[in-house]
């Protein structure tokens, strides 16, 4: 009987639970979605769409910034959006929109410092649209001493509102000629200390105004650049113009920021091995474990038939016998058993007399020529406590009685 025989009997009467290629699909279905969710969790910063609603380049709302981005994407000038604080340090113009006088600017201030920076004040009280996800109804103007609070107390400035009529406003004269927008309504405008004029209402009232001789702009009217004013031609044309006219000479892009809208990432050690250059570490990486597993799976050469539990032949029922006595921990009494069994074996073959037993056998046994005595061989057998001590015990009787059978 074999475990081998048993297995091939079981196995006829009906096949596995799963089969190899169940086993491989479910394999290949796992490794798949771990990896999905790693970049998942990589890029999920990234992939957040921005559409709640809110003052931003993401919102497709009324009051977000979508639409001019797009329009400049569309027109070649490489609208950037920043997630990462940390690339505000370029030299193009940085549009900031902060939708609150609590939202801190410090930092996004400081690092532009020298560098050409809009920052666009917030007009509108939204509430979410039930019926469009990502849209807004109208609820009011916000408070002007929130608008106030927005660069303060680094700059004191004082909002107004005025009605407008939608007539034009005036931009400076050597200001480009297609800077020609119209009055919202009504028209947001700003005054404070170091303010410059460069916009500014039929009233003489500052729009977009730059603070002292640094490139930095306050737009006081989000409407000239939100989705509102991009609505009619004219103004998106003039948008286009404006932001031209306030970026770097030879700039490459103007950057959007959303960090301050909430929308920001730090940067992700795992986005980094699916970034060059590291992807290319990573892929081997994968490749490596891939041919690991290939290896752990794949057979290599023949089948190796599985041995019996219970062999054939002489040597494996001793050894099987062995085993037995060793489980039982009986093996104590083999050495004096064993002596008895050579000295049987020894009448036989030496022709002994019958009448001679026990002490007299054992004299018998001892005249015979030979380098030891029989009975020194039997004392040590039957002595023996230890497997190693028994061993030696029956192999030196084994010996003894294959010298005197020469």
């Amino acid at each position: 009987m074999s475990d081998v025989a048993i297995g091939t009997a079981s196995g006829a009467s009906g096949g596995g639970a799963f089969t190899t290629r169940t086993i491989a699909i479910l394999i290949a279905v796992g490794i798949a979605t771990f990896v999905a969710m790693l970049v998942l969790g990589a890029y999920a910063p990234d992939l957040r769409s921005g559409r709640n609603g809110g003052a931003h380049a993401l919102s497709n709302a009324a009051v977000g910034y979508s639409g001019i981005v797009r329009l400049a994407a569309a027109t070649g000038r490489n609208p950037q959006i920043v997630r990462n604080p940390r690339k505000l340090d370029t030299e193009d113009l940085v549009v900031l929109t902060p939708e609150a006088g609590a939202t801190d600017m410090t930092k996004a201030i400081l690092a532009r410092q020298g560098k050409p920076t809009l920052v666009i004040l917030p007009k509108w009280e939204t509430v979410p649209d039930p019926a469009h996800r990502g849209w807004v109804r109208f609820a009011g103007l916000k408070s002007t001493l929130e608008d106030d609070q927005v660069l303060a107390p680094r700059n004191q400035l004082k909002t107004r509102r005025y009605s407008s009529g939608g007539r034009p406003l005036v931009a400076l004269s050597w200001m480009p000629a297609a800077l020609r927008f119209r009055g919202p309504k009504p028209v947001q405008t700003i005054s404070g200390a170091d303010l410059k004029p460069l916009i500014t209402d039929d009233q003489g009232h500052i729009v977009l105004g730059q603070i002292g001789e640094q490139p930095f702009y306050v737009l006081a009217d989000p409407d000239l650049l939100s989705n509102i004013g991009m609505r009619d031609a004219d103004q998106a044309r003039a948008a286009l113009e404006l932001l031209d006219f306030l970026n770097s000479t030879g700039a490459k892009a103007i950057w959007f920021d959303v960090t301050l809208n909430g929308l920001g990432h730090a940067p992700s050690p795992l986005k980094l091995a699916f970034d060059p250059p590291f992807l290319a570490m990573t892929l081997a990486i994968a490749i490596a474990v891939l041919l690991a597993g290939v290896q752990a799976t794949a057979r290599f050469g023949a089948t190796r038939r599985r041995a019996r539990a219970i062999a054939f032949g002489k040597t494996a029922l001793i050894d099987n016998t062995a085993a037995l006595v060793r489980k039982a921990g009986r093996h104590r009494a083999l050495g004096p058993r064993y002596a008895d069994l050579v000295r049987e074996r020894a009448k036989g073959v030496f022709g002994v007399p019958g009448r001679l037993r026990d002490q007299a056998l054992d004299r018998y046994l001892d005249a015979l020529n030979g380098r030891a005595r029989f009975t020194e061989l039997a004392e040590q057998a039957r002595a023996a406590t230890d497997p190693r001590a028994m061993l030696q015990a029956a192999q030196a009787l084994h010996q003894w009685l294959w010298e005197k059978s020469r």
